[in-house]
Formats: C-alpha cells, sequence, structure tokens
C-alpha cells in the first residue's frame, strides 16, 4: 500500500524502519513534529523520525498543526492509502483522518483501553500493572478511543524501567503492524470496539512528579524509580544537593522505635537504605549534580560523609 507515516520519538522510528524494509508497501512521506531545540546549546534538532526518514530521501513534512486548511490540502493531494500514526504528538482533525482510503491507524503502547494519553508506558510502570503492550486501532476523533485491530501483550518483569519497557514494545509493536496492514490489505481486519468505563487517562509526565516523597510506602516509590528512568529522573534532595535516583527497590526492615521518614537508616556497599511510609527502599544507584550515574557503593569511596546513617533526605 501507499503508506504515509506520521511520528516523532525513537519509539516511532523503530515503526517507520519496518515500513521501509517491507517490501509490499511504499512509504510516500513522512509527518514529524517540528525542530525543537535541545541540549546545553539549545540547538535546533531534528526528530528521530525526520532523521530516520532523510536518510531515505523521503519527503518530510512538519507542520506546526494540521488544521490549517492549506495543510490538509498538501497532506489529501499525497494521494495515501493508509496513514499509520505512531507517537506523532499533533492532533489529527476530521479532515486528516478522512483524507487516506483506508483511514488513520494508530500504534498506541498500551492494551487499550487501560492507558489513554501520552505517557502509557510510564503510567503502567507507576501503576503496578503486571502486563502491557501495543493497540494498533483505527483512530477516530477521541483521543486513543479508537476500535481496536490488533492488541499484543507482554509481562512488566519486576526491575522494569521506562527504558526497558520501550524497548520490549518497540520489538512487539513493529511486527504486530506489519501484520495488521497485510489483514487490512486482504480485507481481514476486525475492528472491535472499546468498553470507555475501563480507560485511564496516562498524562504526560511532568519534572514536578519526579521529587521523592518518602511518606509514600517504598513499594510506590519503587516503581516511580522505574517509571521515570530515564525521563525525567526520580529525585530527593540532601541539603542543597539535588540527587537523582536511578535505582533503588523496596525492601521489608525491622528497626526499633520511630524513625524519621527519609533518615538514611545505613549506608554500605548494599546500598542507602531509607525510611519510607512504609518499608524502605534500598538505593543501589544515584547521581550528585554536575556527575554522571554511580553505584552507590562506589560513590561512598569519595563521598561517604554525605550519606552517614540518620542523615535525613528530602529536607
Amino acid at each position: 500500500m501507499r503508506v504515509l507515516f506520521a511520528g516523532t520519538p525513537d519509539f516511532a522510528a523503530a515503526h517507520l524502519q519496518a515500513l521501509l524494509d517491507a517490501p509490499e508497501h511504499t512509504v510516500i512521506g513522512v509527518y514529524t513534529q517540528p525542530d525543537r531545540p535541545a541540549g546545553r546549546g539549545k540547538k535546533l534538532t531534528s526528530s528521530p523520525v525526520k532523521k530516520l526518514a532523510l536518510e531515505h530521501q523521503l519527503p518530510v513534512f512538519q507542520p506546526q498543526s494540521l488544521k490549517d486548511p492549506e495543510q490538509q490540502r498538501i497532506l489529501n493531494e499525497l494521494q495515501a492509502e493508509i496513514m499509520v500514526v505512531v507517537a506523532y504528538g499533533l492532533i489529527l482533525p476530521q479532515p486528516v483522518l478522512d483524507a487516506p482510503r483506508l483511514g488513520c491507524i494508530n500504534v498506541h503502547a498500551s492494551i487499550l483501553p487501560r492507558w489513554r494519553g501520552a505517557a502509557p508506558i510510564q503510567r503502567a510502570i507507576e501503576a503496578g500493572d503486571p502486563e502491557t503492550g501495543v493497540t494498533i486501532m483505527q483512530m477516530d476523533a477521541g483521543l486513543d478511543t479508537g476500535a481496536m485491530l490488533s492488541v499484543c501483550r507482554c509481562e512488566i518483569d519486576r526491575s522494569e524501567t521506562s527504558a526497558s519497557l520501550h524497548h520490549k514494545l518497540e520489538q512487539l509493536g513493529a511486527p504486530a503492524l506489519l501484520h495488521t496492514l497485510a489483514s487490512i490489505a486482504a480485507g481481514r481486519a476486525v475492528a472491535v470496539d472499546q468498553d470507555d468505563h475501563l480507560s485511564c487517562y496516562a498524562a504526560k509526565i511532568t519534572k514536578q512528579e519526579a521529587l521523592i516523597d518518602w511518606n509514600q510506602p517504598a513499594q510506590v516509590l519503587d516503581r516511580q524509580v522505574r517509571a521515570f528512568n530515564p525521563f525525567p529522573a526520580a529525585y530527593t534532595t540532601l541539603g542543597e544537593l539535588r540527587i537523582k535516583v536511578w535505582q533503588a527497590e523496596a525492601v521489608p526492615t525491622a528497626t526499633e522505635g520511630n524513625i524519621p521518614l527519609g533518615q538514611i537508616i545505613s549506608a554500605d556497599n548494599a546500598g542507602l537504605l531509607v525510611s519510607c511510609g512504609e518499608q524502605s527502599l534500598l538505593i543501589t544507584e544515584i547521581q550528585l549534580p554536575g556527575k554522571s550515574r554511580m553505584a552507590l557503593s562506589e560513590i561512598l569511596k569519595s563521598r561517604g560523609e554525605l550519606f552517614a546513617p540518620r542523615t535525613l533526605l528530602g529536607s
């Protein structure tokens, strides 16, 4: 089929690569977000999807919005048979949804209708879901509300981070997309409506959420650290220092008396044991300001005085 692709981050680029590798389809153009400032120098940077598209000499379109009638005319003139949308980041108005002969399909990183919205991978880990997956749906005017064409599932491991789950879902979604396109082309695709009563909203992750609240149970903080790895990275404070927490796990502890929340119970090669609302959090990898990520055991060799037992974090 003549496929028009729309996507922006690495997750989308993996699906574009799968389409480019499939001889039965022709990618006729790529839509992606406008270049954004990035890095310390705030230099304009192309999205992973744009970089891949340019490598393959594909036409690239980067409108600020698709609500503009002129942009809709340009898209319509491409005469796509189907549009594949993966983490694009722009709303598709009805004229765009109607432009391709077979409409628009979306690859979404959740078992719909569980997590609709911008951050389904992070929210699934944060909520403690035992599994997630990839849903391919026929797009409609709602937010991830379209009828489901394909659902693939995978377990969320006990040590899963957003980074590792992101990679796992890439590997799951790309072949599922090709299989779904084959079903659509052959007229075998079956669309199943979602149950709106089972949906949750996966709101965009904010940096403000990343601050660790030591009043929370250790299990909650464990999931928070994993969900926000690599972005925006959970953190705590020690005086004026802002310390990113990259790896941690909830552990049961037997302690006598009342220990203030956020107090360091012990610091050794096993990690930094910190009191929480329930149980304790064992932190094994952190990042000090201006430094690289390091195992706690390595940091204790040079900065052990920072993490003496009874030191209070988060104050």
